[in-house]
């Protein structure tokens, strides 16, 4: 997430790009984890870039002097999966992707196939878990 620096908050519209989204069924999936990120983050949808949705946001700092902004949370329904974009470097992410379900990561995303796959409530946990390692990493000055 963070070494995506075309990643930017946008004006876009959420619900236009979720209309824009060819699969019925993906586009389903969106609008129930459109629901669930912004009922558990308490964070309006933002569109980050041309296809991410993103909850809240930080600003990162690396030692390397780069820096730049990102969203908490978020996920984009891609035409292969569904990418989920969780904050990694806490090991209490591994914990709770053991429960998940069907699923792969990648380096900072974890791509599932269709929400149906997934554990609702982990996905809940998994957010918040998220959301409070960011918040503690990076605190807002």
């Amino acid at each position: 997430m963070a070494y995506e620096l075309k990643t930017k908050e946008t004006d876009h519209s959420v619900v236009e790009f979720i209309e824009g989204v060819e699969s019925p069924k993906k586009r389903e999936d969106a609008y129930r984890l459109l629901d669930l990120f912004t009922e558990t983050t308490g964070y309006e949808a933002k569109m980050w870039g041309p296809s991410i949705i993103g909850f809240g946001s930080y600003h990162y700092k690396y030692p390397t002097g780069h820096e730049g902004d990102a969203p908490l949370v978020g996920f984009s329904p891609r035409k292969a999966k569904i990418s989920l974009y969780f904050a990694t470097g806490d090991s209490e992410r591994e914990k709770l992707l053991k429960d998940f379900g069907k699923h792969t990561t990648g380096k900072a995303c974890v791509y599932i196939n269709k929400l149906a796959d997934v554990d609702e409530d982990v996905l809940r946990q998994l957010i918040i878990q998220s959301v409070d390692f960011l918040n503690k990493t990076y605190p807002k000055s």
